[in-house]
């Protein structure tokens, strides 16, 4: 973990209610795709987490829906303002496992953590299918980012306006693939866990209060007893996740 101030740069929302934010800063310490930031937010006790879409040497990418006071106050920051902010939190996915066609799976805000996954797979030389579920047409974002990277990319929508009706699982049954990674809403993740008879991983959203494993307020239970979701998660492998 590490903390450091970081620049912004750019803050645009992609929906109605879902922004990218661009940051100047050191992120040396995001070591995995899955993990995860907390920042500080003048006049709220509690720091933010929020999932790394992407990041370089010192390009920082984050993808948030606004849903409280702490993500209202984001998006109405501009360019040049300052964070302070924690890298470096949770244990993220492990890409050794992937195999040759994995897939990843993302629904809503659980998409963005696939996009540097998808990166990072691709460098190791595997060839991902992308799978992103949203409800309707006006909710989707990054699209083109994924299909720019050259990978396919298939969206699921519950109303059918675009791509496939229904949900990530149906367009599961579309495809051959080694492994799987998702992230998305509880029930989303509970619907692939029953679909996939492989084994995969799975990102974990929980509410937390530090961050860093001290306050226990994020824990789960697995087979081999609790899990700090923002230390030892938020990333889990299917043996291990007990519902």
């Amino acid at each position: 973990m590490k903390q450091g101030i970081f620049t912004i740069k750019s803050n645009k929302n992609l929906t109605a209610n879902v922004l990218e934010m661009i940051l100047e800063g050191d992120t040396s310490d995001i070591k995995r795709p899955g993990q995860f930031v907390n920042i500080k937010i003048d006049g709220l006790y509690l720091r933010r987490p929020i999932s790394v879409c992407y990041c370089s040497e010192n390009k920082l990418t984050l993808i948030y829906k606004t849903v409280g006071k702490g993500t209202e106050k984001l998006s109405k920051m501009r360019e040049g303002e300052r964070l302070d902010i924690l890298t470096g939190l949770g244990n993220g996915f492990n890409i050794a496992k992937a195999g040759d066609k994995p897939v990843l799976i993302g629904g809503g805000v659980g998409v963005p953590p696939m996009y540097l996954l998808c990166k990072k797979l691709i460098e190791k030389g595997a060839l991902p299918t992308v799978i992103l579920g949203f409800n309707t047409a006006d909710e989707i974002f990054y699209k083109e980012e994924f299909e720019k990277l050259g990978v396919k990319t298939m969206i699921t929508t519950v109303d059918g306006s675009v791509g496939i009706k229904g949900f990530v699982t149906d367009a599961l049954k579309e495809i051959d693939y080694t492994y799987y990674f998702c992230c998305g809403p509880m029930p989303m993740l509970k619907a692939v866990y029953n679909s996939c008879d492989t084994s995969g991983q799975f990102s974990f959203e929980e509410r937390m209060g530090c961050g860093i494993g001290a306050c226990m307020g994020c824990s789960c239970k697995t087979i081999t007893g609790y899990k700090r979701i923002c230390t030892e998660g938020p990333v889990l492998e299917k043996e291990e996740i007990l519902w």
